[in-house]
């Protein structure tokens, strides 16, 4: 049975594993370092949910936002074993709710790569174009 906790910190390396198993470790974000990283993201974030099949992490996703009216939905993740199985969806969906409480906050943003429309779909989002500018090589 999946639970989900709402801005209850993790175990950080545990969290750099799960993203390093479902991005396929890509941006130096595994291995033990990830503790550093991931609390310096957690200490900036508006939220973040996690979800849990008993006492393993199987999904995260974090909500940053710009001090004003924006939060933005970002780093979506689910354990591979775990997915198409209703924890994304269920990841997005409480972290809208956490971020609808937030007072003040009046849009959630999301950028995606095509083949995920029909997820952020099922969470509620409608499509619109976006830029992107790529800041590295």
């Amino acid at each position: 049975m999946i639970t989900y906790r709402v801005r209850e910190w993790p175990d950080l390396p545990e969290l750099g594993r799960l993203r390093s198993l479902a991005w396929g470790g890509t941006e130096g974000w595994s291995g033990t370092e990830d503790g550093l990283r991931w609390a310096a993201v957690l200490e900036r974030s508006l939220t973040w949910v996690t979800a849990h099949d008993t006492d393993t992490l199987v999904g995260f996703v974090n909500v940053a936002w710009d001090g004003g009216v924006h939060a933005f939905l970002l780093d979506t993740t689910v354990h591979p074993d775990w997915q198409r199985r209703g924890v994304g969806v269920g990841l997005v969906r409480r972290a809208a709710q956490a971020a609808r409480e937030h007072r003040g906050l009046e849009w959630l943003h999301v950028d995606y790569e095509p083949h995920l429309t029909d997820f952020y779909a099922a969470c509620g989002f409608t499509p619109t174009p976006a830029g992107l500018l790529r800041l590295a090589p």
